[in-house]
C-alpha cells in the first residue's frame, strides 16, 4: 500500500479540510483515494448515517468511491471511536480497521484519515498511533496555527517518533491570520518539514506538498 495517514494535534484543528487540500494537490499526480474507516459525530439522514468528513474526502477524489468503502464504521454519538463503537456493540479491532482501509487497487494512492490525535483511541484497546504503525505509512501532522502550536506540534512529533512513525510533514493550519511566526521557531526544535496551510496561499502549499511527498 502506498499513502498517507493523516493525523492531528487533536480534534478541530482542520484535520479534515487539510487532508482534502492534500489530495486536490495530489491528484494531478495520483490516482488518490480516500479512507476515513471510522467516524463518529455522523448525521442521521434517510437512508442511515451520513459521514461528513467522509464525504469532504472521496468529494475531493478524481474517482470518488460509494461512501461504505470510504467509511465503514459510521457512529451518531460525538465521542471517541473507541466509546462509539463500545456503546454500540460493534466489534472494531486493529485488524478490521485495517481490513477497512485497503485500496481496491494496487495503483491507488491512499489518503487515510484518523480520529484525533495520535494518542486518542480510535478502537477498542487501539490508538490512532497503533493503527498507523500498522498500515507503515508516512504520517502527515495537522496543528492549529494559534498559540500554543508548538507546544503540541513538538509533542505530536515526539509521540510519533516514539513510536517509529515517519512523519513526512507537519502542517500548521493558519485558520485565523497571525504573526506568531509558529513555523519559524518550530524549525529550530525539529527536523520536520513544516508546512503552513492558509487559504490565501494554496498554490504555495500545492507546491510545498508535491515536492514533500
Amino acid at each position: 500500500m502506498k499513502g498517507l495517514f493523516i493525523s492531528g494535534s487533536g480534534t478541530d484543528v482542520g484535520k479534515t479540510f487539510v487532508a482534502r487540500c492534500i489530495i486536490l494537490a495530489l491528484n494531478e499526480k495520483y490516482r488518490v483515494v480516500a479512507r476515513k474507516p471510522i467516524e463518529s459525530d455522523c448525521i442521521k439522514v434517510a437512508n442511515g448515517l451520513m459521514p461528513k468528513d467522509a464525504v469532504l474526502l472521496n468529494n475531493a477524489c478524481v474517482n470518488p468511491e460509494p461512501i461504505d468503502s470510504v467509511c465503514r464504521f459510521k457512529f451518531e454519538d460525538c465521542v471517541s471511536g473507541e466509546k462509539a463503537s463500545l456503546d454500540k456493540g460493534v466489534d472494531v479491532n486493529l485488524q478490521n480497521l485495517i481490513g477497512a482501509v485497503q485500496p481496491a487497487n494496487s495503483d491507488d494512492f491512499m489518503i487515510i484519515e484518523g480520529a484525533g490525535g495520535l494518542y486518542s483511541p480510535i478502537a477498542e484497546q487501539v490508538l490512532n498511533s497503533d493503527f498507523a504503525l500498522a498500515l507503515g505509512l508516512p504520517i502527515v501532522i495537522v496543528v492549529k496555527d494559534e498559540l500554543g502550536a508548538i507546544n503540541q506540534a513538538l509533542l505530536s512529533i515526539d509521540a510519533a517518533k516514539t513510536h517509529k512513525l515517519n512523519v513526512v510533514m507537519l502542517v500548521l493550519n493558519r485558520i485565523i491570520p497571525n504573526d506568531l511566526n509558529n513555523a519559524q521557531a518550530l524549525n529550530a526544535y525539529t527536523d520536520v518539514a513544516i508546512v503552513t496551510f492558509s487559504e490565501d496561499k494554496l498554490n504555495d502549499f500545492n507546491a510545498k506538498v508535491l515536492a514533500l511527498i
